[in-house]
C-alpha cells in the first residue's frame, strides 16, 4: 500500500485527531489559525480548540490578492503564480503558529484549508444558463502540504456545487454538527464580508434546517475604509458614528433584488462593492456626501439587511437565540442596532457556545476535513441541493 494512504489510514483509526482549520476571509485582514482536537464524527463529534490566532497579512499579500479580488478581467499569469504563492505563505503562517505554541508538525494529523476566495460566481447573480454555479478559491493545498509537511485538505467549495448546490455558505454542515440543541431554537449569524447565518431548530429536523447569505457584513464599510480612510476597517465604528444615515442613499442601497429572494440563496463582494455603492450614490444625487455618512448609512444597510433576514427567519418562532461571530460582531454600533431593532431575540456570542467566535469559521473547516476523513455523511441524507449528502475537500500529501 502506498506509504501516504496507509498514514491516512491511520488517521482516521484514530479516537481523536488534530487538525489545523484555516480560514481567510474576504477582508484579506489575516489568517485565522484553529488548533482543534476533534473526537467522534457526525452527531457525536467533540471539538476542543487547543490554540487560535489570528496572523496579520503583510501589505504584498493583501496587494497580490486585490489584483484579482472579485474581477471579471485579470492577469491570467498572476492568477497562476498567485495560487502557488498563497498556498506557500499559508504554510509558512502554519509553521510560525507551531513555533510559538511549541508544537512540532509531525504531531499534527491535518491541515483543513478554505483558501482565498477571488471570485464567487453563483448562477442567480452571472445568468449563464450553460455553466452553472462556480467559486474559486486560491491557495493550492499541495504547496500548503508540502511546505509543512502536514496531509493537507483543500477546495471544499467544488463538491458542494459539483453535488448541486451554490458552493456556499458551508457552515451549515458544522453549525449542525456542533451546535445543534434539542433544546433552544438557535441561529448562528456570522458577520464576515458577506453576513449569514444557519438556522437550527430544537427538533434538529435537516428538513427544517437551513444555512444563507443574507447580503453584505463588512465588505462595502472595508472598501469603503480602505479607498477613504487608509484603514482595513471601521476600528469600533468610530467613523460612522461621526456621520448621519442618509434615508435616500439608504433606499436606494436596499433596492437589490437580491435581498427579497427566498432562503438559501448566496452572495458575495463581486454584487455588494463600491461600485454598488457608486450606482446608489449616482441615482439619489449623493456623490458629495460626506464619508462619514456615506460609512454611518453603511452600517444601518448592513443592519437592515440582518434585521429583514433575522425576523424572516423567526417569523413562526417567538423563542429564538442568535449566537454571532465574525468580524461584524466587534461593530459596537453595528451590534446595537441589531439588538435594539430585535429586543425579543436574545443574543449572545458563540463563546457561551465553548467556540471563540473569532475562530469559528477557521474551526468549521476543520470539522468538514475530520468529517472527509472518518466521517459517513449519515447526518445529511435529506436529498436537498443545498445540503447535499457529500463528503468535502480534496487530499494533498506532503510526499
Amino acid at each position: 500500500m502506498n506509504p501516504n494512504i496507509s498514514k491516512l489510514f491511520a488517521i482516521a483509526q484514530k479516537n481523536e485527531r488534530l487538525i489545523i482549520g484555516l480560514m481567510s476571509g474576504t477582508s484579506v485582514d489575516g489568517l485565522d489559525v484553529a488548533l482543534c482536537k476533534i473526537t467522534g464524527s457526525g452527531s457525536t463529534t467533540n471539538i476542543t480548540i487547543l490554540q487560535f490566532e489570528t496572523v496579520a497579512y503583510t501589505n504584498e499579500y493583501r496587494e497580490n490578492v486585490a489584483a484579482l479580488f472579485s474581477k471579471k478581467t485579470i492577469d491570467l499569469q498572476a492568477l497562476c503564480l498567485t495560487n502557488e504563492w498563497i498556498g506557500i505563505q499559508h504554510g509558512k503562517l502554519i509553521l510560525q503558529c507551531l513555533h510559538k505554541w511549541n508544537i512540532t508538525p509531525h504531531t499534527i494529523d491535518a491541515i483543513a484549508s478554505h483558501g482565498q476566495t477571488i471570485y464567487h460566481a453563483p448562477l442567480s447573480l452571472h445568468g449563464l444558463q450553460a455553466f452553472g454555479n462556480g467559486t474559486l478559491q486560491i491557495g493550492d493545498g499541495d504547496h500548503i502540504a508540502v511546505t509543512t509537511g502536514i496531509t493537507t485538505l483543500s477546495d471544499f467549495r467544488q463538491k458542494h456545487i459539483a453535488a448541486g448546490g451554490e458552493g456556499a455558505p458551508l457552515a451549515v454542515y458544522g453549525d449542525y454538527l456542533i451546535f445543534g440543541s434539542k433544546t433552544e431554537n438557535r441561529i448562528l449569524l456570522n458577520i464576515g464580508g458577506i453576513a449569514n447565518f444557519t438556522y437550527l431548530p430544537s427538533t434538529l429536523n435537516m428538513g427544517e434546517v437551513y444555512s444563507t447569505d443574507i447580503g453584505p457584513g463588512n465588505t462595502i464599510m472595508d472598501a469603503y475604509c480602505k479607498q477613504y480612510y487608509n484603514c482595513n476597517y471601521d476600528h469600533n465604528a468610530e467613523i460612522a458614528t461621526q456621520g448621519i444615515i442618509n434615508n435616500e442613499l439608504l433606499d436606494a442601497l436596499e433596492n437589490e433584488a437580491f435581498l427579497q429572494q427566498k432562503f438559501p440563496k448566496t452572495t458575495g463582494p463581486e454584487l455588494f462593492n463600491l461600485y454598488y455603492l457608486h450606482k446608489a450614490q449616482v441615482g439619489t444625487s449623493t456623490e458629495l456626501l460626506s464619508n462619514n455618512d456615506v460609512m454611518r448609512t453603511l452600517n444601518q444597510f448592513t443592519a437592515n439587511c440582518i434585521i429583514n433576514a433575522l425576523k424572516k427567519a423567526t417569523s413562526n418562532n417567538a423563542t429564538v437565540t442568535v449566537y454571532s461571530s465574525g468580524g461584524g460582531m466587534h461593530n459596537p454600533l453595528l451590534m446595537h442596532t441589531l439588538t435594539t431593532a430585535m429586543p425579543n431575540i436574545t443574543f449572545k456570542t458563540t463563546n457561551h457556545l465553548a467556540i471563540n467566535p473569532d475562530a469559528k469559521e477557521a474551526v468549521l473547516f476543520a470539522v468538514l476535513a475530520n468529517e472527509a476523513l472518518v466521517g459517513n455523511n449519515q447526518n445529511f441524507n435529506t436529498n436537498r441541493t443545498d445540503i447535499p449528502a457529500v463528503s468535502m475537500g480534496k487530499i494533498s500529501f506532503a510526499q
